[in-house]
């Protein structure tokens, strides 16, 4: 079945083949296509269709037609493909009125959705703030906006995954999910993302897993600059990170979790760490940590050169993308069961 959502010009047509793998795939494992769509989004249906040319299990994507129609056909979709959709979306605004947010869960149902997936913070923390006091004001505004998600979601039934997103440190994380203490406020598990936050990435995902209800299953490479280090997503296997043992973690503590690939094909993310800016929003963080993972970065050199989309066109990245996504599929199959 074709996907709702009018086709991104420049793509070459995809045809689907027999299941390879029981992850899916995030939006982001695509972004040549998220970014060229004009609300830079990739929707489910969409991202189902991608997944299918892989030969991934499930869609793990946005929505722009909020409404039952779209969500429908989705489900319709979602069915004849035989995968599991969990859905992004944004929580509730501030000023906005609550019923956006509760029609948004109200779609996502229709159309199958697992879980959902929010963020409480778009960009980077140690980026986006130059204080201590402007991160606490910002925490202020992330409980308020989670106050008025979680009646909704409870109500409904809908599990709200929070992204550990570059904002919280998984203690703060942890704090904060034990403070609602909600069967339906949980964690949408990034394993590789709070490396730019000096956090050991294994004991992350160890101290996340028994509140994870999705989760963006990725490989990272580090690379030392003067200020820090460079930080990327690599094809499983060819990275730092742990996987077997991530693996074993979640599955240990969410047997039916879905794991869903986010392998995002960019140029390298700078983490600044060795910059004043960059600590100006921690009281948490020691020496130790730093030195950890400057020790980790020296000690597990990339065994390649960092990716890169340098000069590329949309068809060139698209293709990239396919190479690193199936690369990572092959690995999950061969050496985690996945």
């Amino acid at each position: 079945m074709n996907s709702t959502t009018p086709p991104t010009p420049w793509m070459p047509e995809t045809t689907p083949i027999p299941r390879r793998t029981s992850m899916g795939l995030t939006s982001d494992s695509f972004q040549s296509v998220r970014f060229a769509s004009p609300h830079r989004l990739l929707e489910v249906d969409r991202l189902m269709t991608l997944a299918a040319s892989v030969g991934a299990a499930g869609a793990h994507g946005g929505m722009t037609q909020i409404d039952f129609d779209w969500a429908r056909r989705v489900r319709r979709m979602k069915d004849e493909l035989d995968m599991y959709v969990e859905v992004q979306t944004f929580l509730p605004r501030e000023g906005e009125d609550p019923s956006v947010f509760e029609h948004a869960v109200k779609v996502a149902r229709e159309a199958g959705a697992s879980s959902l997936r929010v963020v409480c913070l778009l960009g980077r923390r140690y980026e986006m703030f130059d204080s201590r006091e402007a991160w606490l004001q910002a925490v202020e505004g992330f409980h308020r906006q989670i106050r008025t998600a979680l009646p909704i979601v409870e109500k409904h039934r809908m599990r709200l995954g929070i992204e550990n997103h570059k904002d919280w440190r998984v203690d703060q994380q942890v704090e904060l999910l034990r403070q609602y203490s909600s069967e339906y406020l949980g964690v949408s598990l990034d394993t590789g993302n709070n490396l730019s936050l000096l956090d050991d990435p294994e004991e992350t995902v160890e101290k996340l897993a028994p509140w994870t209800f999705n989760v963006h299953f990725k490989d990272i490479a580090l690379e030392e600059h003067t200020t820090g280090f460079y930080m990327s997503e690599v094809p499983l296997g060819e990275g730092i990170l742990d996987l077997k043992r991530m693996v074993t973690a979640i599955r240990t503590a969410r047997p039916d979790v879905h794991f869903s690939l986010e392998m995002i094909t960019r140029d390298p993310l700078n983490v600044p760490c060795l910059t004043d800016r960059y600590w100006a929003t921690f009281d948490d963080v020691n020496g130790s940590a730093l030195a950890r993972t400057l020790t980790r970065i020296r000690t597990q050199r990339p065994k390649k050169p960092l990716p890169s989309i340098r000069g590329m066109t949309n068809e060139q990245r698209f293709a990239y993308e396919v190479e690193l996504v199936t690369r990572s599929i092959d690995y999950a199959v061969a050496e985690l069961g996945l």
